[in-house]
């Protein structure tokens, strides 16, 4: 009977490796349920930015011909 417990406490020690676990991959970036919404969100700022300069340079092209 003395021997069993010997033999699994020996046994349990060699299943155990010496190399050491692998690392667990960060991401990158944590990405939440809100970045594509605040991606969108910058997204339109541009456009409005781009058609804001665009009536502006059509405005100006207005006046210019009423001149």
């Amino acid at each position: 009977m003395k021997p069993l417990p010997i033999l699994l406490c020996v046994l349990a020690l060699a299943a155990c490796s010496d190399k050491p676990p692998p690392p667990i991959a960060q991401p990158s970036q944590v990405t939440t349920p809100w970045d594509a919404m605040k991606a969108d969100e910058q997204r339109a700022k541009d456009v409005q930015k781009v058609v804001d300069k665009q009536a502006e340079e059509q405005r100006k092209q207005v006046e210019a011909q009423t001149q």
